[in-house]
């Protein structure tokens, strides 16, 4: 069997079986629940409270090295422009 036709059965048994389930009203809640965990395990929806990077829009100006990045990254596009765009 091939492997789309295996997803599309296993989806098609998921649903029937979730169809099932929701006949009876206090099976309705559990299901419920159970397909919002099943979501977010899937697709967790990326949501922290933790900033990912310490210092950004606070650029320290004794920090050479981040301020050397910072000059030679911001020409990148001009110089690509100039180079590829502008020459032809």
């Amino acid at each position: 069997m091939q492997t789309g036709s295996m997803k599309s059965a296993v989806m098609l048994g998921v649903g029937a079986a979730a169809l099932w389930m929701a006949m009876k009203p206090e099976n309705k809640s559990k299901l419920t629940n159970m397909a919002t965990q099943m979501k977010d395990k899937i697709m967790p929806s990326g949501k922290t409270d933790v900033t990912p990077v310490q210092k950004a829009g606070n650029p320290d100006p004794l920090d050479l090295e981040d301020n050397k990045m910072v000059s030679e990254g911001s020409m990148y596009g001009v110089n690509y422009y100039n180079e590829n765009l502008q020459h032809q």
